[in-house]
């Protein structure tokens, strides 16, 4: 496929690059050819692109993505996105120009969300629901991928168990409380009074204020618990636990030593970090389609306010997920 191929408007497109780490004034939108899909690519026309906690810790050079990319400065981040395909390669057989599609896309080392088009490989990509908008969709796949093999994969969440997931109204946790929900676990969440409600109307069982209550004190014998936050907490959380309890912790920078506390109470806890998976994304878009799961989006912001948009995210305590509209 060449770029003679597309019309006139699809050959430039604009897209957030940073060409060193730093703080969020380092991004800048820039113009550059749209990308042409290779053998299993897909273009696609990227409606929303989601923000997550990686991508400004990334940016600042922390974690295991700094160091893939560290050498292939300048860079645009994002690896969440969701679109409309307009371009396929050569082996592409599943995916069509028209296509409304989402996907955990480039990670690590390529991502590419942050821009008006974006490559992917087709397996990546499940196709969105009607009943979602293409901008929404952007905040689902990375966050909903965490949430799903943290319970299901790792944790192996079963019915009637009791679980508690830290943070439970930001960005992964609103969408644990109502995986957890679904399979017909006991939920517990931790989260500010602000979101008390918007958790109840979620139908979690309880919820614990963590600026006035000791969690510690309000839960014993957990099967699970799905840790958000990590450090102090993820290492309290431990006394929460049953005997046959197990503790998924999420942030890498404390996983080891979180562990290496539970082994030391002859518990179990595990790290782990996200993966595409599409299996899994096509199960969540069928729990979206029904209604079973909601996505919130707490705000939306162009693609020239990205880097406001990460000083957001950054801050914390969010409600829910935050997008860029990149139309």
């Amino acid at each position: 496929m060449a770029h003679d191929s597309l019309p006139p408007e699809a050959r430039e497109m604009q897209r957030i690059v940073y060409h060193r780490f730093g703080e969020a004034d380092e991004l800048s939108l820039e113009t550059a050819a749209v990308p042409l899909p290779g053998a299993g690519q897909v273009c696609v026309r990227v409606a929303g692109a989601g923000l997550n906690p990686i991508d400004w810790k990334t940016r600042k050079g922390l974690g295991f993505a700094a160091r893939q990319i560290e050498s292939h400065l300048p860079w645009t981040p994002g690896y969440d996105m969701a679109g409309e395909v307009v371009a396929v390669g050569d082996e592409v057989t599943t995916l069509a120009p028209g296509d409304r599609v989402m996907g955990m896309i480039g990670f690590p080392s390529d991502g590419g969300g942050y821009a008006q088009y974006a490559l992917a490989r087709a397996d990546e990509l499940a196709i969105v629901p009607e009943e979602l908008d293409l901008v929404s969709a952007g905040a689902v796949p990375l966050a909903a991928l965490t949430a799903w093999q943290g319970l299901f994969e790792v944790a192996e969440l079963e019915p009637e168990q009791k679980v508690l997931i830290h943070a439970g109204a930001g960005g992964v946790g609103h969408f644990a409380v109502q995986f957890a929900l679904e399979r017909g676990a006991h939920v517990i969440a931790t989260a500010s009074a602000a979101n008390r409600d918007f958790l109840n109307a979620l139908g979690v069982h309880e919820v614990i204020d963590y600026a006035t209550m000791d969690f510690v004190d309000e839960c014993y014998g957990l099967d699970v618990v799905l840790d958000l936050v990590g450090g102090d907490t993820g290492r309290r959380s431990l006394h929460t636990l049953s005997e046959h309890g197990v503790l998924v912790t999420i942030p890498t920078v404390t996983a080891d030593e979180i562990i290496s506390s539970a082994e030391a109470m002859g518990l179990r806890a595990h790290g782990m970090t996200v993966r595409p998976e599409v299996f899994h994304l096509e199960e969540i878009a069928e729990l979206i389609e029904d209604g079973d799961v909601r996505v919130h989006v707490e705000r939306v912001f162009t693609l020239a306010e990205a880097g406001a948009a990460q000083q957001q995210l950054e801050r914390g305590h969010g409600r829910g997920k935050l997008v860029l509209d990149c139309r």
